[in-house]
C-alpha cells in the first residue's frame, strides 16, 4: 500500500500524479484567483483608507498558522477528503469519531459550493468590463456557463489535470508580475500612505472594520489547504504538501500586499474604494486602454484558474465520505477509464452552479462563518488530541513552535466569526444546530435500516 493512502483508496486506484509544483500551483491557483482583484476596493472600504494593509498582514499570519495545523494533519494522513478524513481518524474511538466528520459534510454542503460560485460570480462581473449593459441576469448565466466549463474541464485523468494546473497557474504569476512590477515604476509613497485622520486610533468600529478586513483577507486567501483535498493523489506526502501550503502563503500574502500598495499608489483610495473594475482602470492610467483590456482578459484566467483548482479539491470531499459510508455509496465511484471520481464531480459542480445565482457579498460572508467553527477550530483541536492521545499516528511534519501557531490560529478564526457581522454569525451558529439535529436523525434512520 502507499504512504497514506486508505485500503479502500488503493483498493479503488487513485493515481498519485501530483509533484511538489503541481500541488504549489494547485494552492496558489486557487488563492490568487478572482477574488484579490474584486475585494481590494471592499477591503479600503471596511477600514476607510490605506490602514487596511493591516487585514493582509494579519489574514496572512492567520492563514500561515491555520496552514501549519493543516500540513501536521495532512502529512499524517494524507488521503483524499482533507478534513473530513483528519477528523474520523483524530476521534475514531470517541463519539466525536462520527459526529464532527458529518458535521463537517454537512457544512461542506451549505459553504463547499459557496466559494466555488464566488469564483463564477466574480469572473462573470468583471467580464463587465467589455459589456457594461450586462443585466442581472445575463451576468447570472455566464456565472453558471463558467460552471459547466470548469466541469468538463475536469472531466479526465489527474495526471492531464496536473499539467493543465501548471499551465493556469503560470497565466496567473504572469499576470500579477505585470501588476506589480508596473506599479513599482512608479509608485507613490505619498499616496499610498494618504492616512485619514485617527486612522489607527482603537475603537469598537476600528475593530469592525479590522475584522471585516480580515475576514476580506481570508476568503483571498482561502486555497492554501487544497492540495490536501487531493492527499491520496500526491507523490511524497509528508514533504510534498507542508511546502506546498508554506511556499504558496508565504508567495500570496507577497503578492496581495504589492498589489494593493502599487494599486492606492496610483489610483487615490478615496476614488478606488468605489471602482468596479479597480485593476483595469489601474492598468488603464498607467498605459492607456488596451492595458485595461489586456489585464481583464488576464483576470479572468486567473479566476478560471482558481475555480478550476477549487472544484478538483472538493470534488474529492464526497467522495472520500462516501468510502467510509458517511455518504451515498454512488459517489464513491470513479470513472471507468481516468479513475477520477466523476459522481462527486459532477453534483459539486452543479450545485456551485446553482449558487451562482446568488450575490457575492453575501456568498463571501456565509461561506466563511458556516465552516469556521467545525473545519477550522475542529482542527485545532483535532491536532491537539491526536498529539496527547493518539501516538500510534505517525507524524512525519510536525507545527513549528506549537502550541503557539495553534493558538494564534484559534484566536484569530473567533474573531473572525464573532466581527462577521449577526446574520452571519446566526446563520454559522444555525449550520452547526442543524448538522446535530441532522446526525440524529441519520444515526436513527441508520439502525433502522440495518435491523
Amino acid at each position: 500500500m502507499e504512504q497514506g493512502q486508505s485500503k479502500a483508496e488503493q483498493g479503488r486506484g487513485l493515481v498519485r500524479g501530483f509533484g511538489l509544483l503541481h500541488a504549489t500551483a494547485l494552492n496558489m491557483s486557487n488563492m490568487v484567483g478572482i477574488g484579490p482583484f474584486i475585494t481590494i476596493p471592499l477591503m479600503i472600504a471596511a477600514m476607510g483608507g490605506p490602514q487596511c494593509m493591516l487585514g493582509w498582514i494579519l489574514g496572512a499570519c492567520l492563514a500561515l498558522c491555520d496552514g501549519l495545523i493543516w500540513s501536521e494533519l495532512a502529512a499524517a494522513m494524507p488521503a483524499a477528503g482533507g478534513t473530513f478524513y483528519y477528523l474520523k481518524e483524530a476521534f475514531v474511538h470517541t463519539r466525536l469519531g462520527r459526529l464532527l466528520p458529518f458535521l463537517f459534510i454537512w457544512q461542506f454542503i451549505f459553504s463547499g459550493p459557496l466559494e466555488i460560485a464566488s469564483g463564477f460570480i466574480g469572473f462573470s462581473q468583471y467580464l463587465g468590463y467589455f459589456w457594461r449593459s450586462m443585466s442581472v441576469w445575463q451576468t447570472r448565466g455566464i456565472a453558471a456557463g463558467v460552471g459547466v466549463l470548469v466541469v468538463l474541464l475536469l472531466y479526465r485523468r489527474i495526471t492531464a489535470i496536473g499539467r493543465l494546473t501548471v499551465i493556469l497557474w503560470a497565466g496567473m504569476i504572469a499576470a500579477v508580475l505585470w501588476i506589480i512590477i508596473s506599479g513599482l515604476l512608479r509608485f507613490d509613497p505619498k499616496q499610498a500612505f494618504d492616512f485619514p485622520p485617527s486612522a489607527f486610533t482603537f475603537s469598537s468600529g476600528f475593530a469592525y472594520g479590522l475584522g471585516g478586513a480580515m475576514l476580506i483577507a481570508m476568503y483571498d486567501f482561502l486555497g492554501y489547504y487544497d492540495i490536501c483535498y487531493v492527499g491520496g493523489e500526491v507523490r511524497d506526502p509528508a514533504r510534498v504538501i507542508p511546502r506546498a501550503i508554506v511556499y504558496s502563503v508565504i508567495a500570496v500574502a507577497l503578492i496581495y500586499s504589492l498589489m494593493n500598495l502599487c494599486i492606492i499608489g496610483m489610483v487615490p483610495w478615496r476614488e478606488a474604494m468605489q471602482s468596479k473594475f479597480l485593476v483595469a482602470e489601474y492598468m488603464e492610467r498607467l498605459y492607456g486602454s488596451w492595458a485595461g483590456t489586456l489585464v481583464t482578459l488576464l483576470i479572468l484566467w486567473c479566476a478560471l484558474a482558481s475555480v478550476f483548482a477549487l472544484s478538483l479539491g472538493y470534488s474529492r470531499i464526497p467522495y472520500a465520505a462516501a468510502l467510509d459510508g458517511y455518504f451515498f455509496k454512488s459517489f464513491a465511484r470513479l470513472h471507468p477509464q481516468g479513475k477520477f471520481p466523476h459522481i462527486s464531480l459532477l453534483v459539486v459542480g452543479g450545485l456551485a452552479i446553482l449558487a451562482s445565482l446568488l450575490e457575492l457579498e453575501w456568498v463571501v460572508s456565509a461561506l466563511l462563518t458556516a465552516r469556521i467553527l467545525i473545519q477550522f477550530v475542529g482542527q485545532i483541536f483535532a491536532v491537539h488530541y491526536i498529539r496527547r492521545k493518539r501516538p500510534d499516528i505517525h507524524r512525519p511534519f510536525q507545527i513549528w513552535l506549537y502550541p503557539i501557531p495553534s493558538v494564534i490560529a484559534l484566536l484569530g478564526w473567533i474573531y473572525v466569526f464573532l466581527t462577521s457581522g449577526r446574520v452571519f454569525i446566526f446563520y454559522g451558529l444555525a449550520t452547526v444546530a442543524a448538522g446535530v439535529g441532522a446526525f440524529w436523525l441519520w444515526q436513527k434512520f441508520s439502525r433502522v435500516t440495518s435491523l
